[in-house]
């Protein structure tokens, strides 16, 4: 157990989703005092369940209208991974998709000033706002074009934070995500990654859509990406490395989607798919290709990915298999 978590007091955001409960669940394992905070909003993939055995304090409310200060007072570390992420949604109500990842960033930055001054951060962001990629792989420097109203809210949300660095000393680094995918995420769904829905169609006996099979993309297993937000975090204890900056994250080598649906049906050993064309309501906010390069935090932090695609999808498919009728529902 690595002592420079034991009895620090960490606050996840969005603690009861996909990958903020596997935060919970491994900092609690590394004997961190873990506080699990969640909206628990229907059609979102968090639910009661995912912090099951964990270890964490699941506290209810949301971010942009709790009394925040009470929440976060004291604490050492904040892993903020609460945002609005569907695209489609946020194009239907870019209201609602600006006032969870805007003002409720606002108001858990201000409180955080005020009651936990010296708290490191870490911020989920996302590859979302890079838009069409010019040339690949997309690194840092890359334009910021954002193809929907999510990717405006969600490079909003980051500056914020990443203003507190240099404005206000606090460290604070993000980490843009690509394609995650492993145990707990959404499958009812695709409104938080098409993998879900595959998963399971594939698990029902069903085909799955692949679409636009020619595109590549890269994936991170969450295993990958929660070692990868400790050490971000940890890299912010050492001057003059993260702080104030943000990173690519990417994970296994990029692959077509029409091979990721071959790679699904062998993870399986069972299943086909369908190709089709985006929908068109998809198509206007697609990005083509992506692949990340994320050498900078390799280097910065020592990370690399250490489960493979083919592994990863066989451990996701594993793990829904028995548990598969829970997660088909929106109760928490």
């Amino acid at each position: 157990m690595s002592e420079a978590w034991r009895n620090r007091r960490v606050l996840v955001t969005g603690g009861a989703g996909f990958l903020g409960s596997a935060l919970c669940h491994a900092l609690a394992g590394l004997g961190a005092e873990v506080v699990a905070l969640d909206a628990l909003m229907p059609g979102t993939g968090a639910r009661r369940g995912n912090l099951e055995g964990s270890g964490a304090r699941l506290i209810e409310a949301d971010l942009r209208d709790a009394d925040l200060h009470p929440l976060v007072e004291g604490v050492d570390v904040l892993f903020n991974m609460a945002g609005q992420t569907s695209h489609a949604g946020s194009q239907a109500d870019p209201f609602t998709d600006l006032a969870i990842n805007g003002h409720a960033q606002l108001r858990l930055i201000a409180a955080l000033r005020s009651a936990a001054p010296g708290a490191r951060v870490v911020h989920a962001s996302t590859r979302q706002f890079y838009g069409r990629p010019q040339s690949l792989p997309v690194a840092e420097t890359h334009p910021i074009v954002p193809p929907d109203a999510n990717g405006v809210s969600k490079f909003a949300a980051e500056q914020y934070w990443l203003l507190e660095t240099r404005v206000h000393g606090r460290p604070v680094t993000a980490l843009r995500l690509t394609n995650c995918y492993g145990p707990r995420m959404r499958v009812v769904d695709a409104r938080q990654t098409f993998l879900g829905i595959w998963v399971r169609r594939v698990l029902e006996g069903q085909p799955f859509e692949v679409w636009g099979g020619e595109q590549l993309r890269d994936f991170s297993y969450a295993e990958d990406v929660v070692r990868a937000f400790i050490a971000a975090a940890e890299a912010l204890s050492s001057p003059g490395g993260a702080a104030g900056r943000a990173f690519n994250l990417g994970g296994d080598a990029p692959i077509s989607l029409q091979a990721l649906g071959d790679a699904m049906v062998a993870a399986a050993g069972e299943g086909s798919y369908v190709l089709k064309s985006f929908p068109a309501e998809r198509a206007a906010i697609d990005i083509g290709s992506y692949h990340a390069d994320d050498r900078a935090f390799r280097t910065l932090t020592g990370w690399a990915p250490g489960v493979g695609l083919a592994e990863g999808l066989r451990r996701t498919l594993d793990w829904f298999r028995p548990r598969l009728p829970a997660y088909l529902t929106d109760e928490l």
